[in-house]
């Protein structure tokens, strides 16, 4: 009992700063290493040289490739605003329809998995819930829908960082990995759509029945788009594009089938303000979105997919021998098939197209840079940190005591683990660097399948960015209703208790099956 309390208390000491007394992660974290390296050294008795080289490890898996994407996500995203192609994007989507339940299935649902995929850090909610806004969406419900919305594409936010995190920390296989996520978090794609149309019906003071007439079928395909294609590209190419690929489909799909059962028949849940009629003719269209076009192009001809071109471009790589302790493996750098690099490479060719000029790009790339150092030393400190309590011991003696207490059932809570860490440091990312060692632990002495448990913990982080505080204040800020979090809190939570039950159950069965 003692070990389990000292072995937690690095992150039982986030848990408060975080959440009680408001400490901005890139302050709590650094100290929360610091208890850690020590208790690795003074209570798990570990060597001086193997805390510091486990350190040292976190550090350049934090930089390379995880912090690389992130940088790399963003700088594509900061530039496409720079050349105001993303107002051209915007009207594109807001073209389509007048009706509010294809809007929100386009703009929060679609295009919103889009910029998770893409980007992520509070852009799948803070560019939809300002799209919706500014086409005649009440603010504060604008807010609620993104953060409802903006849940399963999350396991692959950021060029699937999350996911590529959790393979790291626990050298699961990426394939396997990625499709456990989809499968777990299959029923919730489906189902969110449903949700998102159900709350435009109670707002407008209609039944479930008179919410969904018309739009039932398009409703049921627009989560199905998503799903299988997530599902096919997790399978095939691995965790970095489902979420990308899954949202497009998803776009393309439900602004057909809006075309098709809907076209330009009115109902209840019209918009006052009609849509826009300027038109957006195809190579505009083209340039606008070229920098994500590229990134998606690069990353699937870099694929398994395509072993000619992978192979070559794969062997470029440095081993490099850091951790010092018993099992170190030397740790790879790999140069070129890196998903950071060619997304910087999309991005200043994109930038091109969009007559950008390279300074301007440099000039956008370094503020990129400057705009995540915060976020950079969070994830430095906070993967550093889970290195230094799984390689020390104290990781497998969390593991020892919930099995201990939980037995058979852990699967149940493995989710609402994940959720916490989301809830806490407001990122899928850092809950992978804080839990998967823990479930792959924990799935070990309970013998039970690690892929499967360690994808639970994935898929319950995404449950937790509804509720997390750093995503309400993101939603605040883009729908401009500063000071109504609470309000927030109260619309999305019941929303949050669906999924982790949900997820729950689905871990819980999915685990006793592949025992």
């Amino acid at each position: 009992m003692l070990n389990f309390i000292l072995a937690l208390l690095p992150i039982i000491f986030l848990i408060i700063v975080l959440s009680y007394f408001k400490m901005p992660g890139f302050k709590a974290c650094p100290i929360a290493l610091i208890i850690a390296a020590l208790e690795a050294l003074f209570i798990w008795k570990q060597p001086a040289k193997d805390v510091f080289t486990g350190f040292l490890e976190g550090v350049a898996m934090a930089l390379w490739p995880i912090c690389l994407v992130i940088i790399a996500a963003i700088f594509v995203y900061n530039l496409v605003v720079h050349t105001k192609y993303m107002e051209v994007i915007k009207q594109m989507l807001v073209s389509v329809s007048k009706d509010k339940r294809i809007l929100a299935l386009i703009i929060a649902w679609g295009f919103g998995g889009f910029m998770e995929g893409m980007a992520g850090f509070g852009t799948a909610v803070a560019i939809p819930a300002g799209i919706l806004v500014a086409v005649g969406f009440e603010p504060l419900f604008a807010a609620i829908i993104c953060l409802v919305a903006n849940t399963t594409p999350v396991a692959f936010g950021s060029i699937g960082i999350p996911t590529v995190t959790a393979i790291k920390v626990t050298e699961l296989d990426p394939i396997v990995t990625a499709t456990s996520i989809v499968l777990q978090s299959g029923i919730m794609s489906i189902l969110v759509p449903f949700f998102l149309v159900a709350m435009i019906g109670k707002q407008n003071g209609k039944s479930i029945g008179e919410s969904f007439k018309g739009v039932f079928l398009t409703t049921l395909i627009s989560g199905f788009s998503f799903f299988i294609p997530q599902y096919f590209t997790a399978g095939f190419i691995g965790p970095e594009l489902p979420s990308i690929i899954g949202s497009v489909v998803c776009m393309g799909v439900t602004i057909g089938c809006a075309k098709i059962f809907i076209g330009d028949k009115q109902s209840d849940f019209d918009l006052l303000s009609e849509k826009s009629n300027e038109s957006i003719d195809m190579n505009k269209g083209l340039v606008a979105c070229s920098p994500f076009i590229l990134v998606l192009l690069f990353l699937v001809l870099t694929s398994s997919l395509f072993p000619a071109i992978r192979g070559p471009l794969a062997v470029v790589k440095t081993a490099v021998p850091i951790y010092s302790g018993e099992g170190a493996k030397p740790y790879e750098f790999s140069w070129l098939v890196t998903p950071g690099v060619l997304i910087i490479l999309a991005g200043i060719l994109g930038g091109l197209i969009q007559k950008c000029s390279l300074g301007e790009i440099f000039g956008i790339l370094g503020s990129s840079i400057k705009q995540m150092q915060k976020t950079i030393i969070t994830i430095v400190a906070v993967i550093s940190t889970a290195k230094i309590m799984g390689y020390s011991g104290m990781t497998q003696d969390i593991a020892n005591f919930m099995v201990a207490t939980t037995g058979n059932f852990y699967p149940l809570i493995a989710p609402l683990i994940g959720a916490i860490g989301t809830f806490v440091t407001g990122s899928s990312t850092s809950s992978s660097v804080l839990f998967s060692k823990l479930q792959y632990s924990t799935a070990q002495t309970l013998g039970m399948n690690p892929t499967w448990l360690v994808a639970a913990n994935t898929v319950g982080s995404t449950a937790g960015k509804i509720v997390s505080p750093q995503s309400i204040a993101v939603a605040t800020a883009a729908a401009n209703i500063v000071g109504e979090e609470s309000k927030i809190l109260n619309g999305v939570v019941k929303y949050f208790i669906i999924f982790a039950a949900i997820y729950g159950l689905v871990v819980f069965f999915g685990a006793n099956l592949l025992m």
